[in-house]
């Protein structure tokens, strides 16, 4: 009997052990460093994003945020690996729209976005600009759309950072609500994409606002437009798309901070609480604005139901405009 009575005191300290310890996890954490993931090359704007973040996060959470690039297959070999990552929150990444276009562009994924992440909250959204060449006789976005509609279909060409991108899905967006047809010139980069514009070789690009912002103070690209709903402070004489001739037309590129799933609450709530403090602060509100970043505060739950909608939006211009990944 005393064996017996001993066995089970003995059980039920392991089974309390096994509620207490996550528990006791959560409250401790973050204990170490966490690893913030960038699924693309340096120099970008996800990697801009995550590194003007990582410092004002880190001081938030009391640990270092180290970030790290994994890039490759447009982002889905850094996510993956946060999706395989163990779900305790030192392993997280930071993403934008291709989170949400990919599962489009792609025949087969190595994750699932809904099923293998979770969201810990947002970073923050930027505008592209809508940039043609000098050469181009128009002034503005009505004129352009006039003078593509004027010519033979896929006689104008855009250029963009390659297949899937922000800058294509700009584009692609554009000729959507417009129902234009332009041929659509893929680069490895936005870098030279913004070049060839500059030269003729196509004749627009929708840029990085940031990124497009000394071509067009030096003149030699015009921007006709920048792609969200309000004027862009480093670009405050440029008019919206919508202004300038096309009502209805809305892009901004957003960036989240995701986790894999299975993730304790108590840790996603830790991340989302610091990262917001994070995003309070003036100065880092200034650090983003000159990069032409705009904060955006978001909890998980929102988050995911952003990344969710933005999945079936995506996912029916994709189809329509008969984009598959190269």
């Amino acid at each position: 009997m005393k064996i017996k009575k001993a066995a089970g005191a003995l059980c039920a300290a392991i089974a309390a052990s096994c509620w207490v310890q996550p528990a006791l996890a959560a409250d401790a954490f973050p204990a170490r460093a966490v690893t913030l993931i960038v699924p693309f090359a340096p120099g970008g704007s996800v990697d801009i994003a995550a590194r003007l973040i990582s410092d004002a996060w880190g001081r938030a959470l009391g640990q270092s945020v180290i970030v790290e690039n994994r890039a490759g297959a447009s982002g889905n070999i850094g996510m993956a690996a946060v999706a395989r990552a163990e779900p305790n929150g030192y392993t997280l990444a930071v993403n934008t729209m291709s989170l949400a276009i990919n599962p489009a562009l792609f025949q087969s994924m190595p994750f699932d976005t809904q099923k293998d992440l979770r969201s810990v909250g947002t970073i923050g959204t930027s505008q592209h600009v809508l940039t043609v060449t000098n050469s181009l006789p128009v002034a503005n976005v009505a004129e352009l759309l006039a003078y593509v509609r004027a010519r033979p279909a896929n006689e104008l060409s855009f250029g963009s950072a390659g297949t899937g991108s922000t800058f294509h899905m700009a584009a692609e967006l554009f000729k959507s609500v417009s129902k234009t047809q332009i041929l659509h010139v893929p680069y490895k980069g936005g870098g030279p994409a913004m070049l060839d514009t500059i030269s003729g070789q196509v004749q627009m690009s929708f840029p990085v606002l940031s990124a497009a912002k000394p071509q067009v103070d030096g003149k030699k690209l015009k921007a006709l437009g920048v792609t969200g709903t309000t004027r862009s402070p480093l670009l405050p004489d440029v008019p919206t798309i919508a202004e300038s001739g096309l009502p209805g037309y809305e892009f901004n590129t957003w960036f989240v901070i995701s986790a894999p799933a299975g993730t304790p609450q108590a840790v996603i709530d830790t991340l989302n609480a610091k990262l917001e403090q994070a995003l309070r602060s003036p100065e880092l509100a200034q650090r983003m604005g000159r990069e032409g970043f705009d904060p955006l505060i978001s909890s998980p739950a929102k988050t995911d139901a952003m990344v969710a909608a933005e999945m079936t939006r995506w996912a029916g211009i994709v189809k329509d405009a008969g984009i598959q990944a190269n």
